[in-house]
């Protein structure tokens, strides 16, 4: 499993941050007709029931929007990965449609309210560390080009900075090659809605994405 750690200035700032670790073997493809029916009736649901308003009081939204601004960012400018998808649903617009992982990935975060990290684990060299964005660290978020991280709770590899909560990066992208995946759940509430996030995923992972050898750990 892939070796993570938390960095003492960021656990410091934000002392009930805790990760939800997932690794398992996943056969990503284009596209599962059955995941999109659970997203679909998922969708339908929060734009029924949700108010943009109401989105910012979701408890895991809430303590991660309250993180940010201990650590410096303003998560108005820089939403949280969770809150963009809710956004989008509320608004009508649904959700990106790009792989069976990364979509069973997102309908685990509007589910949950949690940002959730998803890379491909082989393109990620030596250990993991969370800690905060620096202004000279260079960025490609996917979907959003050179992103400013300063300041960011940052994931970095031996390579450098790769995923955040609130876009992840291009290098470590999950397509159809991947199957080698890791997912990395961000709470800023200890581990309040965790432990039952992490069963949702795992659950969606094997229904699928055919997950097998599945680790989990939290941190």
């Amino acid at each position: 499993m892939t070796k993570i750690e938390i960095e003492a200035g960021l656990q410091e700032i934000c002392p009930s941050l805790q990760l939800g670790i997932i690794q398992c073997k996943v056969n990503t493809k284009e596209e599962n007709p059955n995941l999109w029916q659970l997203i679909n009736e998922t969708t339908i649901n929060i734009q029924q029931n949700l108010a943009i308003p109401a989105i910012a009081d979701i408890p895991a939204i809430k303590s991660s929007k309250k993180a940010y601004r201990a650590i410096g960012k303003d998560p108005s400018r820089y939403r949280l990965s969770a809150e963009s998808l809710l956004r989008r649903i509320v608004n009508g617009k649904g959700l990106y449609k790009i792989n069976n992982v990364v979509d069973l990935l997102n309908l685990a975060s509007i589910k949950s309210g949690f940002s959730i990290g998803g890379y491909n684990a082989d393109k990620i060299e030596g250990t993991v560390r969370f800690g905060i964005g620096k202004a000279d660290e260079i960025y490609q978020g996917i979907g959003r080009g050179k992103l400013n991280i300063d300041k960011l709770p940052i994931f970095r590899d031996q390579q450098g900075a790769f995923g955040s909560p609130t876009s992840d990066s291009l290098r470590t992208q999950i397509d159809e090659s991947c199957s080698n995946f890791l997912m990395i759940i961000i709470s800023f509430q200890s581990e309040n809605g965790l432990t039952e996030a992490m069963d949702v995923a795992i659950n969606l992972l094997k229904e699928y994405a055919e997950a097998e050898q599945i680790q989990k750990t939290m941190l």
